[in-house]
């Protein structure tokens, strides 16, 4: 029996042995599998971490291309509205020469209607004075 015995031990320590072996295959085959889906979901999670990125910049970019071309339409509005400006300066300008040259000659032309007066005058009183020597 000793020798059944001690096979029997023998046999035990076997079985043990290889079912902490099936043990520790088992738990490093689920340790690879965890591994792989947390690498895997580690991938998925930085996947869709660009993809919400790359929609954050295209928001902000987008925002900033609307203000961009606002902004160039602002300053070709502004170029315009400048050159009106001048225009009507200038325009001014040419209608404040015209309305002083005309006001200039309304002045002349009121100088030489009392310039008239006064010859009139003159002259009336010379025509008296002759008539006034040649009555006498």
């Amino acid at each position: 029996m000793n020798e059944k015995g001690s096979v029997a031990m023998e046999t035990e320590p076997k079985g043990l042995e290889a079912s902490l072996e099936h043990l520790i295959d088992l738990h490093h085959h689920k340790s690879l599998v965890l591994a792989h889906h947390t690498d895997k979901a580690k991938k998925d999670a930085i996947r869709k971490a660009e993809h919400v990125s790359d929609l954050l910049v295209e928001a902000v970019n987008g925002g900033v291309q609307d203000s961009f071309i606002n902004q160039k339409r602002i300053e070709l509005e502004i170029r315009t509205l400048a050159t009106t400006i001048t225009r009507f300066m200038k325009q001014t300008d040419q209608w404040l020469a015209a309305t002083h040259a005309l006001n200039t000659a309304l002045k002349e032309i009121g100088d030489f209607e009392n310039w008239m007066k006064i010859m009139e005058y003159d002259c009336k009183s010379i025509t008296t004075a002759i008539q006034n020597i040649h009555q006498e």
